[in-house]
């Protein structure tokens, strides 16, 4: 009978052989159906890292520090510590808050936990003490891990006693009152433990970073995560051997698809570079030292990466990734330019893993997220009709398909689960339009989107060319209330350094605007200053359209807001 793991590494290796085939990967390509009991870190994991002194995770550190772990190291602590939490009396199905940097100890605990079947909880290191209790309460966290200088967090979120009852409190490095972590690893061998967990038992839980409304409990089953990763590692590329850099936080669903899953899916080796204060010059020396191969990171950081000299720094550089917002042209071309490689974008959510991507060796469509990954069912529907459309719709995935890649739900809130899994699909809340070459482009968040003089406004339209100008590092658009169009588009702009807030800026902008955009869709308004974020750096665009609620409100307008009737040369243009 074939096992769990020769059927995974069957799918794995199907996507590896068809890496650069996007059409016949699509054709052929079948989800590993995983029934009966499976646990990702035992089934796979420790049988490709038994024995094998490959390189599984490498941390460099800002001062030069580095440490580096095999595969058969990774697997051996994480044994270690698995069967120090079963000691301290964590089991399956216990939900563990893990609070912890790019350390080795966070890998360390995802594989511990997951190999005696607690229910892991990542949770980020920014949060403060409030949004800490409250998150141990909505997990029903039965233990939390965190480095001993962050447990201080919980005496402020619990005041003079921090016990939580029913808690367990473990702490990398002493604390008073918790246990130390490190301890698991002084000790000769592992005792062994039996580990049961079955295809549908839960497996993670992540909160999301609630641009919109407060953050959702997503949970995610032993096979949903692991075995919907597959189609993460065919969107970044990646081969066994590689040296694999993501620029991400832990905690985020982000970083435990591009820091965790797919690399070592594809038995690639991990590559963090913790600093304090970002400098591009030093971040490429040491993925040029390290001989990274697959490098993702956020628009805001490719950014800053163009600002330094990039001829000569390719290095082993071999695929290049963006992730969440949008990226402006210059950023690609200088890429383009210097490296040879085109900086590839996808899409995916915390409840799902990545659905859209522009794949190795395909064309890269401008603008565009690229198309539907291998074994994805992604459709197009009509926010009105509830019917398939192939033009223009909400971005779902078709249930009849049994899409693997699907969270279970939301714990502690199956309304807003069925809501979005309601009429056969599972509605994304995104809005994207697809050409006839199969590509899709997104348009903005249902809840985004807007009318202006009884148009149909997309934000993210308006946000991508506005973010061509120069001046503009980072862009927001939301509808301003207006007496005559009832709304008109309003730029919340960051500006790039060495440009100065004023008339001038602002007239260049919006002049740059109206040679780029629809008569309807032009910025009618536009604002300097800083975005509000969620703390995953997510823009709150919410908070902004409830500001313009409250202007319109009041009387006038803003101090420091501009406006296109300000400037009489910009009629007829």
């Amino acid at each position: 009978m074939t096992t769990a793991h020769e059927t995974y590494k069957a799918a794995r290796d199907f996507l590896l052989d068809h890496r650069e085939d996007y059409d016949a990967a699509c054709a052929g390509f079948e989800w590993p159906r995983i029934q009966g009991r499976f646990n990702w870190a035992t089934d796979w994991f420790d049988v490709i890292a038994r024995g094998n002194d490959k390189p599984a995770l490498w941390i460099v550190e800002e001062d030069g520090r580095e440490d580096r772990y095999s595969f058969d190291d990774m697997a051996t602590r994480s044994d270690k510590l698995a069967a120090w939490f079963v000691e301290q009396g964590i089991g399956k199905g216990d939900p563990v808050l893990v609070m912890l940097d790019n350390q080795v100890e966070l890998w360390d605990s995802m594989l511990a936990l997951m190999k005696i079947g607690a229910v892991i909880a990542p949770t980020t290191t920014a949060l403060g003490a409030a949004d800490l209790k409250e998150r141990i309460t909505r997990a029903g966290a039965k233990g939390i891990i965190c480095n001993a200088d962050e447990a201080g967090k919980l005496y402020w979120a619990q005041g003079e006693n921090p016990e939580v009852p029913g808690v367990h409190l473990f702490s990398v490095g002493e604390a008073d009152g918790w246990q130390n972590v490190r301890d698991a690893q002084e000790r000769g061998s592992a005792p062994a433990w039996e580990t049961q967990t079955e295809a549908a038992d839960p497996l993670l839980l992540y909160f999301t970073s609630g641009t919109t409304s407060k953050p959702k409990l997503v949970m995610h089953t032993q096979v949903s995560y692991p075995v919907g990763h597959l189609a993460t590692m065919y969107w970044i590329g990646q081969k066994p051997g590689d040296i694999h850099l993501t620029i991400a936080s832990p905690g985020w669903a982000k970083h435990a698809l591009s820091c965790f899953f797919a690399p070592w899916i594809a038995e690639a080796c991990i590559f963090e570079y913790n600093y304090t204060r970002f400098d591009a010059a030093a971040l490429l020396a040491q993925m040029d030292r390290a001989g990274v191969t697959t490098f993702c990171a956020p628009p805001t950081v490719w950014r800053m990466l163009i600002q330094a000299d990039l001829s000569g720094k390719k290095g082993s550089l071999r695929e290049v990734i963006g992730a969440g917002e949008p990226l402006n042209p210059e950023v690609i071309d200088q890429v383009e330019k210097h490296w040879g490689l085109t900086i590839r974008d996808g899409f995916g959510q915390t409840e799902t893993t990545v659905q859209i991507g522009n794949t190795p060796g395909q064309p890269v469509i401008p603008g565009s997220m690229g198309r539907p990954l291998p074994g994805v069912p992604s459709v197009l529907v009509d926010p009105v009709t509830g019917e398939p459309t192939e033009t223009e719709g909400e971005l779902c995935l078709d249930l009849s398909k049994n899409p693997v890649n699907l969270m279970a739900g939301y714990q502690g809130d199956p309304e807003r689960a069925a809501e979005s899994m309601a009429g056969g699909y599972y509605h994304t809340g995104d809005i994207a339009m697809r050409d006839e070459r199969g590509a899709i482009t997104f348009v903005g968040r249902t809840d985004d989107v807007f009318k202006a003089s009884d148009y149909k406004v997309s934000p993210f339209e308006l946000e991508s060319v506005l973010i061509e100008h120069p001046a503009v590092a980072e862009a927001a658009v939301v509808p301003a209330p207006d007496p005559v169009r009832l709304a008109v588009p309003k730029a919340y702009v960051v500006l790039a350094n060495g440009w100065e807030p004023n008339e001038d800026t602002a007239f260049a902008i919006l002049k740059h605007c109206r040679e780029g955009l629809a008569p309807f869709q032009r910025i009618r308004r536009l604002e300097f200053g800083e975005l509000p974020k969620t703390i995953s750096g997510k823009i709150r665009r919410v908070e902004l359209r409830q500001r313009e609620g409250q202007i319109a409100g009041g009387e006038g307008r803003p101090e420091g807001e501009f406006r296109d009737t300000d400037f009489p040369s910009l009629k007829g243009n």
